[in-house]
């Protein structure tokens, strides 16, 4: 099924960054292979970033490599041009440390930046709709009505924004589901500040 996307992705002449998980038989577990040799690392391309993020510290980290000649795969992948790996580590506030690793294929040619970019987008949008589902159970929406459906999805994501933009007052970080509730309860305290968002 993926296959037969990038494939799609490909004649339309668009580039693809796809994640790989366990499920893709010996992919995943030749390109994590791949990238635990420190020889490889060194000869890659690398882009770094550091932010303020969930509490702590967020350490961004990207590799990408041209070299694919050597994966049995590569036919199957259409226009599979290079490899990538992300490592964040996250250094939170009470000294723990979580470090994550992923592993990428990708149509593009060698340069790390639109890498980190095309991988930072996606992780975006599947933020997003997991605050869409967390915090109003989009998924749990029987709406049978496509006009209607479209247009609370709409809402949602107006509102999310709104929630994300607005202030309610508490110390700490404040979940979007309990601002939400706040300003449910109390709409009249909030009403300025919505309008000047």
């Amino acid at each position: 099924m993926q296959r037969d996307i990038v494939a799609l992705l490909c004649k339309k002449r668009a580039d693809y960054v796809l994640a790989l998980k366990g499920n893709q038989g010996s992919l995943f577990e030749e390109i994590k292979l791949f990238f635990e040799d420190s020889k490889v690392l060194a000869k890659c391309a690398y882009h770094k970033t550091v932010e303020r993020a969930r509490g702590g510290v967020e350490v961004r980290e990207y590799w990408q490599s041209v070299d694919v000649n050597w994966l049995p795969q590569k036919k199957l992948w259409k226009g599979l041009k290079s490899l990538a790996m992300t490592r964040n580590t996250i250094t939170k506030a009470d000294g723990s440390v979580v470090v994550s690793d992923r592993f990428f294929i990708s149509s593009l040619s060698l340069n790390v930046g639109e890498v980190s970019c095309a991988i930072r987008g996606h992780r975006m949008v599947e933020s997003h709709h997991w605050h869409l589902d967390v915090t109003f159970r989009e998924d749990r929406d029987r709406t049978l009505d496509k006009y209607v459906a479209f247009n609370l999805n709409i809402m949602r994501k107006i509102v999310l924004n709104l929630l994300k933009l607005l202030d309610v007052g508490h110390t700490g970080v404040v979940s979007l589901r309990k601002k939400r509730y706040v300003l449910c309860c109390s709409s009249i305290k909030y009403l300025e500040q919505i309008l000047t968002v």
